[in-house]
């Protein structure tokens, strides 16, 4: 094994550390491995290009991404809104409650958990401050909701998990599903429990029409993830296609019914879709190449057959690995996992025979579990700055959420069929 590399991923960890830019970090540490191992730089940019060029799954990124910043412009949130709240009804801690739900239908939309923290996440901390909510609490729950985002289809870390792991991005959609309803589910628990002991204040009581008005008018936005996920389970159109039906519907919704968006705010949504992919792919580029040099220079195998050494056993593995993505997570950001230490232990789990559906989902939930956790935590550090609260009491009152969504972890983990039955049933 070429013991450059052990020089380079140290460098590399550093880089980490201090917050320079991940992209930049994992390009720069390639070009100097290969440097000084006397090799042709000029390999980097051919690796770079040639998975790049392989991987025409990379197209449903910017469509998910630009579905996500339509939906997040103009009456469309409103009227999702609106929707839950009817739904809902009169309910103790109905907002705390609403806030679980409308992050599991706008998961539908978005894929992603910043999109959901950022985009509905003020409108939700807003009307639950006005309401009477505790705003670290407000702030708490936003966070905790917004991880089913990427875990509930589409999910962009999922597109990049099929990358790597060269696994159906249908699969792992459908595998994500009950795990979100799941998270939902205990997070509703939670909020049953919170708001009694808090005395929170009860939802408004909607009239059957006033319920079937919202209903209608949210029509439209709710055939966004009917659209996206009804083709991908029935085989119509493959991931990639079905975005591109849910960012031409999403423009046609927001034009047409809702009439709520003009030719700026669609350039300006382009216009953040181009810069947002460009972060990702360049990413995405630096791991293929980071990918590649772990394999050449033997760490790779030498961390699988280290593993091997330790345990035979796929759940004793699967077990590392939930505590060491947790750990890694309260340090480093999720980019980082998933595109350094996700490649390390791939090799690991398909030498163990683990499905790596299942294995994706399992990594997907771990990753968000630690966009929550402290002191990395972005999530909390986005809905505290919503909040204008210190983010020191949003990790205060996340930590229980946390707790709860660590249990739907390990169920994940030791009950695969959780996972498998769905993509099994559907795709066979």
């Amino acid at each position: 094994m070429n013991n450059i590399i052990f020089f380079v991923l140290i460098l590399m960890m550093v880089c980490f550390l201090i917050r320079l830019p991940i992209s930049l970090t994992m390009f720069c540490v390639s070009i100097l491995y290969f440097i000084l191992s006397g090799m042709n730089i000029g390999q980097v940019l051919s690796i770079a290009m040639s998975r790049l060029a392989a991987n025409s799954n990379l197209v449903s990124i910017p469509l998910f991404i630009f579905t996500a910043n339509i939906m997040n412009s103009g009456k469309v949130t409103e009227h999702m809104f609106t929707f839950c709240k009817a739904l809902i009804g009169r309910r103790k801690g109905a907002l705390a409650y609403l806030n679980i739900l409308i992050s599991l239908i706008f998961s539908g939309m978005t894929g992603s958990a910043v999109a959901d923290a950022s985009g509905i996440g003020i409108m939700e901390i807003r009307e639950m401050e006005k309401d009477g909510y505790d705003v670290p609490f407000s702030s708490a729950i936003t966070s905790a909701t917004s991880v089913v985002g990427p875990i509930f289809p589409p999910s962009i870390p999922m597109v990049v998990y099929a990358l790597f792991a060269e696994v159906s991005i249908g699969r792992l959609f459908m595998g994500g599903m009950i795990p979100a309803l799941l998270i939902s589910l205990v997070l509703s628990g939670y909020v049953h429990y919170i708001s009694k002991k808090r005395n929170y204040p009860e939802g408004i009581a909607f009239t059957r029409k006033e319920f079937w008005s919202y209903t209608i008018q949210a029509i439209p936005a709710l055939m966004t993830p009917v659209i996206l996920l009804g083709g991908i389970y029935t085989g119509v159109v493959t991931a990639t296609e079905a975005g591109a039906l849910a960012a031409a519907w999403s423009i046609l919704v927001s034009i047409c019914p809702y009439r709520c968006i003009t030719p700026k705010q669609l350039l300006i949504s382009v216009r953040d879709t181009v810069t947002q992919t460009g972060t990702i792919i360049a990413i995405v580029t630096g791991a293929f190449v980071l990918s590649h040099i772990v394999t050449l220079s033997g760490l790779g195998k030498a961390i699988c057959d280290t593993f091997l050494s330790l345990t035979d056993n796929k759940y004793v593995f699967l077990v590392i690995v939930n505590i060491l993505f947790i750990f890694l997570g309260m340090l480093f950001d999720t980019q980082v996992l998933q595109m350094v230490f996700l490649p390390l232990v791939l090799p690991v789990a398909t030498a163990l025979g683990i499905d790596l559906v299942h294995f994706g989902v399992v990594i997907v939930v771990n990753m968000m579990i630690g966009m929550t956790t402290p002191p990395y935590g972005v999530l909390c550090f986005i809905s505290a700055s919503l909040g204008k609260v210190p983010v020191q009491s949003v990790f205060k009152e996340v930590l229980p959420m946390v707790a709860l969504m660590i249990a739907v972890l390990l169920l994940i983990t030791y009950c695969p069929a959780i996972v498998t039955a769905i993509p099994e049933i559907l795709m066979g």
